[in-house]
């Protein structure tokens, strides 16, 4: 099925399409004439044996994809809706261990343990040290003049998070952030990031946080490490199980908040009466429509594990579902002026976090807290930053990335 309104061969995972925009027009479009849309592709450019995926673009679509697990598999063919057309069929298998690729009871089984890294006490825990390590990172960048806001404020705080969390001494957390740029960056040849660097990076890491897990079963410490792994008969984590989870957070949580980040300033640089706005009365509600506006993840992607119906469209057992969040996050059904970047928003239901159900994002506090946190600090130190040239954006299925970010600090 074509959609007579756009280009015939148009797919909304094209990576060449996201390293210049976000297809915002292409999915008001499709809300409007095809909400669940046929997108065909030559077969086997995703690296899966098919033809193409439903397009899912609706906010209410993909809330039912993403709370219906048992129609909608994560586990089937993974959540990434687009791998290099290389890949073999058992590379794509292997991240069937990662817990944003289970489904449940196995997905239930692993986020109850991990989500003890997440409760509001722990993220209390951690406030006082981000918001030191904001700061810092905000006084070192007006020290410079100007830079990459990309490298130099961007994706400081998220890594210097997670390190946090886990416990990675301040000497390896360079490494974490080298691996998880190489395991999103296969996309884009500019960074000479080939889909076997990436794998091998993927493995480093797992290596890594399993000698960690290791270390924290012989020796506990009072951190996370040790309340996920210390004690496996417990309904703890295996070595090789928080391996995984770890692989996850670098990127759920490193790639995805440093980009809110660097699209959030990005926003407020382009609609300086929210600038303003921001740096006189500091609302509560800024971090949620910065992660509406970047939307970081474009899209995931479910398996049907039966013939369905969705939006008026007979969806067959084994056909891949693309539920593209950046879309949902524009539906004028549900927002009003969507359009408009408003960090006054209330209500604001975005999905940028997931659309509900066993998915949804498990680190949403620690996110937002981030971003609250380096925006407080940034209007403190940097309240004439100004942009010194146009984003340069990450070429990517999925990821609504920037890769570099030329400001003015003062």
């Amino acid at each position: 099925m074509t959609c007579p309104a756009l280009p015939e061969g148009f797919d909304l995972t094209d990576p060449d399409v996201y390293r210049n925009r976000v297809p915002l027009p292409e999915f008001a479009v499709l809300r409007r004439t095809a909400p669940v849309w046929w997108n065909a592709q030559p077969h086997g450019i995703a690296g899966f044996d098919d033809d193409g995926y439903w397009a899912v673009t609706r906010h209410a679509d993909v809330k039912e994809v993403s709370t219906r697990p048992e129609v909608f598999s994560a586990h089937r063919n993974t959540s990434i809706i687009r791998f290099n057309p290389h890949i073999g069929r058992e590379q794509i298998d292997a991240q069937r261990l990662i817990m944003l690729n289970m489904d449940p009871p196995e997905h239930t089984r692993v986020r109850q343990i991990v989500q003890r890294g997440f409760t509001p006490r722990a993220i209390r825990a951690l406030e006082a040290a981000l918001r030191r390590r904001a700061e810092a990172i905000v006084t070192r960048a007006r020290g410079r003049g100007s830079g990459d806001f990309v490298t130099d404020v961007a994706c400081e705080l998220p890594l210097q998070a997670i390190a946090e969390l886990i416990g990675v001494p301040q000497e390896d957390r360079a490494r974490i952030f080298d691996w998880s740029n190489k395991m999103v960056a296969y996309d884009d040849p500019e960074l000479a990031i080939t889909q076997e660097v990436g794998s091998t990076a993927a493995m480093e890491l797992i290596s890594y946080a399993m000698n960690l897990a290791a270390a924290r079963k012989e020796c506990p410490a009072r951190d996370i490490v040790s309340r996920l792994v210390a004690a496996e008969d417990e309904g703890n984590l295996a070595p090789d199980e928080f391996g995984f989870f770890v692989l996850l957070l670098a990127v759920a949580g490193n790639e995805t908040t440093r980009n809110a980040i660097s699209h959030g300033m990005h926003a407020f640089l382009t609609h300086p009466e929210q600038w303003e706005l921001y740096k006189r009365e500091r609302p509560a509600t800024t971090a949620e429509e910065i992660v509406r506006w970047a939307t970081p993840v474009v899209s995931f992607q479910r398996t049907a594990t039966r013939d369905t119906e969705l939006g008026g469209a007979r969806i067959a057992e084994g056909q891949r579902v693309g539920i593209f969040y950046a879309s949902a996050n524009h539906d004028p059904e549900v927002f009003e002026r969507p359009d408009a970047f408003d960090i006054t928003r209330d209500p604001n239901p975005h999905l940028g976090f997931g659309g509900g159900g066993p998915h949804f994002c498990l680190g949403r506090s620690l996110a937002a807290l981030e971003i609250d946190l380096i925006f407080h600090a940034i209007a403190d130190t940097l309240p004439d930053i100004r942009l010194e040239g146009e984003p340069r954006r990450l070429r990517s299925a999925w990821l609504n990335g920037i890769k570099e970010l030329r400001v003015r600090y003062a």
